[in-house]
């Protein structure tokens, strides 16, 4: 089964197309940025300069920054650069909220969207950078294809250990299997640092109504939305330039709080073969698990299993991972690859316990479900 799942994959996205600007492309869409932001000032001036970098005529696009309630220098830094481009306009989510929530981010959306001029919302996060050809390649992708949703690919940089070079690799994949699943029309995966929608759209299915009582979800919960009421029309831009650049996760501590963030999600997905390969998957990496444990307290009759579901899941992880490396130009990755095996199954497993046992995490300084 994992097998079959992971050359399902890489066929559908041997046969996604890769998308290209087309030659003497002018632009018509206007777009707006929409960046919420919560104590981000160590990062928060570098995305808005690689937006201001854009080949995208500055005309065409706003950046809209809503401050969730920050209590460093955010909004300084911000006015800043607001006095230097006229185009970025800061919302202040505390003039539009007045009772405690738990999805501020959501909200900083909604309030993002309600604001925008742009027929065409893109997202991003706060400690991003993206490419200067990124709205071109949205753009180009909407006014040719008019989807009703854009999920683009979401990489980490910077790489400064063991930890950050595995959620490096284990994301490469993931956007692999991100194009896959939208290619196939079978499952939905999408990031919020890289997704765009017809503001149109936001608006017909009420935004986050009914998705918003978690405080995660602003991406994969929406895009299940967009996916049911416009059923082949939320695609995968397939282009390493439009890859959106973020850090990863420096400790065990910052890792595992956001992948249990991740987590508490999944009971809402609405996709039933998503939740089913999520389950099959932590299934296969428990087995593997208890073989090696059965193996090592009750004799080598169990070697043989362990062995062989090992095998089959390192084999065709090398082929997915593999193969997203040498797309999104991060062959370097590979080297960690046999440790980040171990650390992968381990992970799922951990994950996947805490993830539906833990209801409250902490999330920006704020505890939130």
């Amino acid at each position: 089964m994992y097998a079959y799942v992971i050359r399902r994959a890489l066929n559908e996205w041997s046969a996604l197309p890769e998308w290209h600007i087309p030659q003497g492309f002018q632009p018509a869409t206007r777009i707006s940025v929409v960046l919420p932001a919560r104590n981000e000032s160590a990062y928060i001036g570098a995305c808005l300069g690689s937006i201001q970098q854009q080949s995208y005529p500055s005309d065409l696009y706003e950046i809209i920054v809503v401050d969730d309630h920050s209590e460093d220098e955010t909004p300084t830094i911000v006015q800043h650069w607001q006095s230097l481009y006229p185009q970025i306009r800061l919302l202040r989510l505390a003039d539009f909220v007045h009772e405690p929530l738990n999805s501020y981010k959501k909200k900083a959306i909604e309030v993002a969207v309600a604001h925008a001029t742009g027929e065409l919302i893109v997202t991003t996060d706060a400690d991003c950078i993206v490419p200067p050809d990124w709205l071109c390649l949205l753009a180009s992708c909407y006014e040719h294809e008019r989807p009703a949703g854009i999920a683009a690919p979401v990489g980490f940089f910077r790489e400064r250990n063991s930890l950050e070079r595995f959620q490096s690799l284990d994301n490469a994949g993931v956007m692999l299997l991100t194009g896959a699943g939208m290619r196939s029309g079978v499952i939905h995966l999408s990031n919020g640092a890289n997704l765009a929608y017809p503001k149109q759209v936001f608006e017909d299915l009420a935004g986050f109504a009914g998705i918003d009582r978690l405080a995660s979800g602003d991406d994969v919960l929406l895009v299940h939305k967009i996916a049911a009421a416009y059923p082949g029309r939320m695609v995968f831009l397939k282009n390493a330039q439009a890859q959106v650049l973020t850090e990863a996760k420096p400790n065990w501590r910052s890792f595992l709080n956001q992948r249990i963030r991740w987590a508490t999600k999944s009971a809402a997905y609405r996709e039933w073969r998503l939740t089913l390969l999520l389950a099959f998957v932590f299934g296969l990496c428990c087995n593997i698990a208890l073989s090696g444990l059965l193996t090592l307290l009750a004799g080598t009759r169990f070697l043989p299993i362990f062995i062989g579901q090992l095998a089959i899941k390192t084999f065709f992880d090398y082929r997915l991972l593999s193969t997203a490396c040498r797309y999104f130009h991060r062959r370097d990755l590979m080297r960690s690859f046999l440790p980040s095996q171990a650390w992968h199954i381990a992970y799922i497993i951990i994950i996947g316990i805490l993830g539906n046992m833990i209801q409250r995490y902490e999330w920006k300084g704020r505890r939130v479900q």
